[in-house]
């Protein structure tokens, strides 16, 4: 029974994540077409998420999820050439 409730909390984050992705997409390009540069749109991005992320689990927190994205990173999950089968 767990391993279901364990399925069902993940395709309901994953649900979520594509939600969240939308949103973020749809501010990106209201930023781009209000003339603000791409790196600087990023570069707020990532200072307000840190702040979320320090906020919420602690320094020590985010510095993990530092790290977890670093290695994301390397292994070329977000790269724009990589192609998703």
């Amino acid at each position: 029974m767990q391993t279901g409730r364990n399925e069902i909390d993940d395709m309901i984050v994953h649900e979520k994540m594509q939600v969240a992705l939308e949103y973020q997409n749809e501010a990106w390009a209201d930023g781009v077409a209000d003339g603000i540069e791409p790196e600087i749109i990023a570069d707020a991005a990532f200072a307000l998420a840190m702040r979320e992320t320090i906020r919420i689990h602690g320094e020590n927190g985010a510095e993990a999820m530092l790290e977890a994205l670093r290695e994301r990173m390397l292994a070329g999950e977000f790269s724009p050439e990589r192609i998703i089968q």
